[in-house]
């Protein structure tokens, strides 16, 4: 291990530091930078989504509006959702709101959501009957809406030259103007 740290940190410096778009963080550790609007740009792609639940009522969700939480290293959506159906009688708008944290999945270089949190479920005009229904559909909603949807997947020429060097990704780091993802030193096998 040291003998790949000796070997890495000079490369790292001969190359200037920038490596595509990888570049060195704080302390010196090379890092790899996801701005807010490439994660907003990310999940709009996926959206609107509809959900059917049991002939009762439908629910429609568009593209949510991505909040950093630098504070939290978290995420926060505040998303609009469209209820309508046989149980409700008529068209209903609110708001959902929820916040996650981020991890790296290996398996096809992405940045994930998960430990989403429920923040709120809000129909300003919506009769108690009927709210009480969506606020028990809305925990079930958040996971299948955005429970390990990707924000991020990073190209194999993002990761070459750290993956050559021994590296791979490690912490995500959430900050006021988007992600860091720092490189960590791969385990040796």
């Amino acid at each position: 291990m040291k003998r790949r740290l000796l070997l890495t940190v000079p490369i790292w410096l001969a190359l200037g530091g920038a490596a595509c778009s990888a570049s060195p963080g704080a302390r010196g550790q090379p890092s790899y930078k996801v701005s807010a609007e490439q994660l907003q740009q990310a999940v709009a792609r996926r959206f609107p989504l509809r959900y059917p639940v049991g002939g009762l009522l439908d629910l429609k969700v568009e593209a949510p509006r991505l909040r950093l939480l630098p504070e939290l290293n978290r995420l926060g959506t505040e998303m609009v959702v469209e209820a309508a159906g046989p149980a409700l009688g008529r068209s209903y708008t609110g708001t959902f709101d929820l916040d996650f944290a981020l991890r790296y999945e290996a398996s096809d270089q992405s940045i994930r959501a998960y430990q989403l949190r429920v923040n709120s479920l809000r129909f300003s005009d919506l009769p108690p009957g009927p709210s009480e229904l969506l606020n028990a559909y809305g925990p079930a909603l958040a996971e299948q809406t955005l429970h390990e949807v990707v924000l991020h997947q990073l190209r194999p020429q993002d990761l070459a030259l750290l993956d050559g060097l021994g590296l791979q990704p490690g912490s995500i780091t959430v900050t006021p103007q988007g992600l860091v993802i720092g490189f960590v030193a791969k385990p040796l096998r």
